[in-house]
């Protein structure tokens, strides 16, 4: 069984079609019958039923394929891993990160990495906390990013460390009831509607979290809207539209501009004192059992602002103590 033979055979059971999967490889298609043959007739079973024109992949073909994916993928690894062995001076990272992250931290981590190794690609996807976690997990992405909780069913797979962190703040726009007020009772949050994000979204993990340790019922919140976007939350609320719960990073100009106002929030069921803050950790993922390349490595050290650039160690510093 060689490389070229399971790269064939995965193109046909993606395609189930040998002409277009000769295609996607750029060989003939009597190559790709000849490859998928040899193996059939070396092992002695059937990787495909042949239906007319069509094909079907035989449970023989569904057992291979998971395994032939596995073997390509650590040939990959091993193959970037010794393309990065000339000092950094080639290769590709692959980062996930959920939304406030990717937006408004990574990217100065992510500059000053290129600064350090500009000849590296850097590809990085922005998507929820839990696409992040569960594409860290099979391995997508070398180190993933999130704000969110990782689901148990996926932590097993994960090793997580704090990176940083920021708070949630309930904002409201000018002509909302609120914005004038210096603090609003917990038991005031049935009074508005609220602007929420998707379930899957750390931002909304950490709020439901934080309304819970409040005695407060979600389900009795009049939620107005359901957006997968912080910016678009960002934007109905300054345009007056209900309340929601929004990182810090996201609201610092309109804070400053006053078209947007953060309202601290009183529990008066027992007296009258200010809530804790919702303050949710940023996370760093990486895979269990996965090779870790040199290059990951490297960004990891620069995640840690004790071991990256000063400038990006000012703006931590000065971030925490405002």
């Amino acid at each position: 069984m060689t490389l070229e033979q399971l790269r064939i055979f995965l193109a046909v059971a993606e395609q189930l079609h040998f002409t277009r999967a000769a295609e996607t490889l750029y060989i003939t298609q009597p190559a790709v019958s000849a490859a998928i043959q040899s193996l059939e007739e070396q092992y002695g079973v059937r990787l495909f039923h042949r239906i007319g024109r069509h094909i079907e992949i035989t449970q023989a073909g569904k057992l291979l394929q998971g395994e032939a994916r596995k073997v390509l993928d650590q040939v990959a690894l091993t193959e970037r891993g010794l393309r990065e062995l000339n000092n950094l001076q080639r290769g590709e990272l692959k980062l996930g990160s959920s939304l406030t992250i990717g937006n408004y931290w990574l990217p100065d981590k992510i500059s000053y990495f290129k600064r350090r190794y500009p000849a590296i690609s850097v590809h990085c996807t922005l998507a929820n906390t839990e696409e992040i976690c569960s594409g860290t997990a099979t391995g997508q992405f070398d180190i993933g990013l999130v704000e969110g909780v990782v689901q148990p069913a996926l932590s097993k797979y994960l090793e997580e460390e704090e990176v940083d962190c920021d708070r949630l703040l309930i904002v409201v726009g000018q002509s909302h009831p609120w914005f004038g007020r210096c603090e609003v009772f917990l038991n005031e949050l049935y009074t508005t509607p609220w602007v929420m994000r998707e379930s899957g979204s750390g931002t909304q993990q950490r709020f439901e979290q934080a309304l819970q340790n409040w005695g407060i019922d979600l389900t009795h919140l009049e939620v107005i809207l359901v957006l997968s976007s912080g910016e678009m939350v960002k934007a109905v609320v300054e345009s007056g539209v209900g309340a929601a719960a929004i990182s810090e990073l996201m609201v610092g100009k309109e804070l400053q501009l006053s078209t947007l106002r953060a309202v601290p929030m009183i529990d008066n069921r027992n007296g009258s004192e200010r809530v804790t803050e919702i303050m949710r950790p940023f996370l760093k993922l990486k895979q269990r059992q996965r090779f870790q390349t040199r290059l990951a490595i490297a960004f990891e050290q620069i995640l840690h602002p004790s071991d990256s650039d000063p400038n990006l160690t000012a703006i931590s510093t000065l971030r925490n103590q405002t």
